[in-house]
């Protein structure tokens, strides 16, 4: 496929969930188009595997986060800002989808998982980067959100509603943030084949597949694609936004 040039060259970066999946794809990407890029993930066999396999050098490195302790979150924000003086992007990628069960049947636990990482691990990176991106009176936020969010998938109630904060506290942000040169945005991604979604039930993925107008899975380097722009500083006007990544799915 041939690639438009973004240019993201001296900027550092940190994206979470980034040893796989779109994840993985986006610090490829971003590696691609010049960015010094710190990779976050909470399986450390996964990051050595994924740092190895990209091979840059001093622009990319690997830290075991869980991003759903508050602690762990602000003190790799600490790590990243006293070795790269900054942060300018951050990508909120790291995610779990829960079993698939009707409401009435969700285990409890597995509920509050879903949430503990994809609600309130994108609220504690946001709260941890943003007094330094204030302070710079610069930075790209980018949150990988679902058209789940939007639409509400049967026996995904958890990560559907998961999703939909994720848009809402995007939007929220954003607007807190518009009078500085700090764009929040979000993207909705259909089904795409990444280590979570292919864990679904063979029933599930034929659901969401069959919802899809263009009939496919999504790309990761698609996703990359519109990620890369929107942490681009030519994104200079779009906040507190949805972009699609759905094939046609979404109807608003």
């Amino acid at each position: 496929m041939q690639r438009n040039s973004i240019n993201l060259e001296g900027r550092v970066a940190v994206v979470t969930g980034g040893a796989q999946g779109i994840g993985f794809a986006i610090v490829r990407r971003f590696l691609t188009s010049g960015a010094q890029v710190v990779v976050w993930d909470v399986n450390p066999q996964q990051l050595d595997a994924a740092t190895a396999e990209l091979g840059a050098g001093a622009r990319v490195r690997g830290e075991r986060v869980n991003i759903a302790a508050l602690r762990e979150v602000e003190t790799a924000v600490a790590g990243v800002l006293a070795a790269e003086g900054r942060i300018d992007i951050l990508v909120n990628n790291a995610a779990i989808v829960g079993p698939n069960a009707p409401l009435a049947d969700y285990p409890e636990q597995a509920w509050r998982d879903v949430i503990d990482v994809d609600v309130n691990g994108t609220f504690h990176c946001c709260r941890a980067v943003v007094p330094a991106m204030i302070a710079r009176n610069y930075g790209r936020i980018v949150t990988i959100a679902s058209i789940a969010g939007k639409e509400g998938n049967p026996n995904a109630a958890a990560y559907s509603s998961a999703k939909a904060a994720v848009i809402a506290m995007t939007k929220s942000l954003g607007k807190e943030l518009a009078a500085h040169d700090i764009a929040v945005n979000c993207v909705t991604p259909a089904v795409a084949r990444t280590p979570g979604a292919m864990e679904q039930s063979p029933d599930h993925i034929a659901y969401m597949l069959g919802k899809i107008p263009r009939g496919r899975f999504l790309e990761l380097d698609e996703a990359a694609a519109m990620v890369a722009w929107l942490a681009s500083e030519e994104n200079s006007f779009a906040t507190s936004a949805v972009f699609d990544l759905s094939g046609g799915r979404a109807t608003y």
